[in-house]
């Protein structure tokens, strides 16, 4: 008899039931789409800043200490002590290897450009452009085309490989200079004694502008320490700062460290770039890293606010289908009452009801939700976003929630109704 009540239900009112079901799917699609899109948008959303440079900086431990007495500075007027080149490949054997993008080592040096008979005094900036790295049994391609990837060149990208066939070495110019000088992609320049080939004009709106730059190694030979490393630039994916992620590891107790240590904050990686790399200070680059954050906070609590909004909806629609339907039924309700059914029996009747449009609606909407999330993933993110199998039954415990909700009130009314006035018509 129960199950026929509520087949009769939606048999009789096909309308309303369809009106209701269409409110929960279209509501459950919204939020499918957006968990989705939330349970996998932090690496994605990473990956796109990334776009904004590297996000850590690894300089030597000496450059971190100052040597102050009577408040006269005595730290030594040279350029600093250097990180070695050959620890660099440990960066990708911290715990967050997977998720280091890309590291650009740095060494400035001063040199002298002769030309027409005439010197000039310039700065020529080693570094990897596209270089392969070895790491245990992998291969790792990393540099300034990955760390820095705003560096514009008109001609061609130096190659990471010395040339040891007679071949001048390649080179880029950064854009003000060569303008200064007059230079072009296949010209040749001496710089300290070196005959050196211009392979393209840099353009990174930086100081790099007035520079040259040049492989790592040669900047090496300039100066004559072979694996020295001035600092590096290290792009890493990052979650946003919270209490945790600002406390001093120092200060905490055995769990609360293993969580701290192996959450991928800034400050975690940073600490454990430290401890792969010996005599070296690690620490986030504070205005990219932050900036970061706070867009992920945003978006996510736009998000929250958007699948909030349409589950808010969709319940408001549902309570208005609903009391629609049991304001039609209720002499259905009144004979129901007059024949000894108490209020518990009468409200499971339309929970039941409730309960199967929600399952019904949750699943089309879940279905719905997934091609709509996959959809904003390849036209925002440009990429595929899963849906977690797991995800289903929290769709549907919404699904049921937000059903509940939008009838509560109309089958608080519909118990209450007396039978006399129900069967009579009236309210």
């Amino acid at each position: 008899m129960f199950a026929r009540l509520v087949y009769e239900s939606f048999r009789r009112q096909k309308r309303r039931k369809l009106l209701a079901g269409a409110a929960i799917t279209l509501g459950v699609t919204v939020a499918t789409a957006m968990i989705a899109v939330a349970t996998d948008i932090g690496d994605k959303i990473n990956r796109e800043l990334r776009t904004i440079g590297a996000n850590l900086l690894i300089t030597p431990q000496e450059d971190t200490l100052d040597v102050e007495i009577g408040g006269v500075n005595l730290k030594p007027p040279s350029d600093g002590a250097f990180l070695n080149e050959a620890d660099l490949p440990k960066i990708k054997s911290t715990f967050w290897h997977n998720n280091i993008t890309g590291f650009a080592p740095m060494l400035p040096v001063s040199v002298t450009l002769q030309q027409d008979g005439s010197t000039e005094n310039l700065t020529l900036l080693g570094t990897y452009f596209a270089k392969q790295i070895s790491f245990g049994k992998e291969e790792f391609t990393t540099g300034v085309r990955s760390t820095h990837p705003w560096w514009k060149v008109s001609g061609a990208w130096p190659s990471d490989t010395d040339n040891d066939n007679g071949r001048s070495r390649d080179v880029l110019l950064g854009e003000r200079l060569a303008a200064r000088l007059s230079a072009k992609p296949g010209d040749g320049i001496t710089i300290s004694g070196r005959q050196l080939h211009v392979s393209g004009i840099l353009s990174t709106g930086g100081g790099e502008d007035d520079q040259i730059v040049a492989p790592i190694a040669l900047a090496q030979e300039i100066i004559g320490r072979p694996g020295a490393v001035r600092r590096v630039y290290v792009s890493a994916l990052t979650k946003p700062e919270d209490a945790l992620a600002r406390r001093d590891p120092r200060s905490m107790s055995g769990p609360v460290y293993d969580r701290w240590y192996c959450s991928p904050y800034p400050q975690s990686i940073a600490f454990q770039l430290q401890e792969a790399i010996p005599h070296s200070h690690a620490e986030q680059i504070r205005q990219v890293a932050q900036n970061e954050g706070a867009v992920l906070t945003r978006i996510e609590g736009l998000i929250f606010l958007i699948t909030l909004a349409a589950l808010l909806a969709s319940a408001l629609a549902v309570s208005a289908a609903m009391a629609t339907a049991i304001f039609e039924r209720r002499a259905e309700v009144g004979l129901m009452k007059a024949l000894g059914a108490g209020r518990l029996a009468v409200a499971s009747v339309f929970f039941a009801e409730a309960t199967l449009l929600a399952l019904i609606g949750g699943l089309v909407g879940f279905a719905a939700g997934g091609l709509l999330a996959r959809q904003i993933g390849r036209s925002i993110f440009d990429s595929q976003i899963s849906i977690p199998p797991v995800l289903l039954p929290v769709i549907l415990s919404i699904a049921v929630i937000v059903t509940f909700a939008g009838s509560a009130i109309a089958i608080r009314q519909a118990v209450r109704l007396d039978p006399v006035f129900a069967l009579r018509g009236e309210l």
